[in-house]
C-alpha cells in the first residue's frame, strides 16, 4: 500500500562544498519545501568529508561530484558522489531518524540506494557529466560541468 500520491519535491542547489582536492555541488530536497535544518546541514557535511577523505582520494578521480542531502518524509538521508575512471559513479548514503539528524549512519553496504528524488538529481548529474566532460573529452569543461545545476518545485511568487 502506497502512503501517499507522488509530488515533486523542492530540489534546489545550495552550496559548493570544498574537500580536500575536492569540490562537490550541494542539492537539497526537501519533502516540507522548507530549507534545511542547520542540524542536518551540519551533519551531512561531516559525513562527506569523511567519507570524501576515506574512500574518494583513493579512487581515479577528477576532484568533483555532487552531494544530495534530503529531508524527507519520515527521515533525513544524505548521499555523496563524485566521477571516477571517466565515466564512473561512485556512490555513498546516509540515513537518519528525522529527529536525530545528526545520527547519519552509512547505509550502502545494507545495499540502500537512491530514492526517486534522489535518482532524479543523479539523472541530471549524469546528463550533465556526458554533456560537459564525455562529449568534450578532447577539452572537457569541468567548469561547465559545476555550475549547470537542478532546480525543481521552486516558485517564483
Amino acid at each position: 500500500m502506497i502512503s501517499e500520491g507522488f509530488r515533486e519535491r523542492t530540489v534546489r542547489p545550495i552550496d559548493l562544498w570544498a574537500v580536500g582536492p575536492f569540490r562537490l555541488k550541494v542539492y537539497e530536497i526537501s519533502y516540507s519545501g522548507l530549507p534545511l535544518s542547520s542540524q542536518l546541514r551540519t551533519a551531512a557535511k561531516a559525513v562527506v568529508e569523511a567519507r570524501i577523505r576515506e574512500s574518494a582520494e583513493k579512487t581515479n578521480h577528477y576532484g568533483v561530484g555532487f552531494v544530495g542531502v534530503h529531508e524527507g518524509k519520515t527521515g533525513s538521508f544524505v548521499f555523496v558522489d563524485w566521477w571516477a575512471n571517466e565515466n564512473e559513479l561512485h556512490h555513498h548514503v546516509y540515513v537518519s531518524p528525522m529527529a536525530q539528524p545528526q545520527a547519519l549512519r552509512h547505509e550502502t553496504p545494507s545495499g540502500v540506494s537512491a530514492c526517486v528524488w534522489d535518482l532524479q538529481v543523479q539523472c541530471f548529474e549524469r546528463q550533465a557529466w556526458v554533456d560537459h566532460v564525455l562529449k568534450r573529452h578532447d577539452a572537457p569543461d569541468v567548469e561547465g560541468y559545476l555550475a549547470t545545476s537542478l532546480e525543481v518545485g521552486l516558485t517564483t511568487e
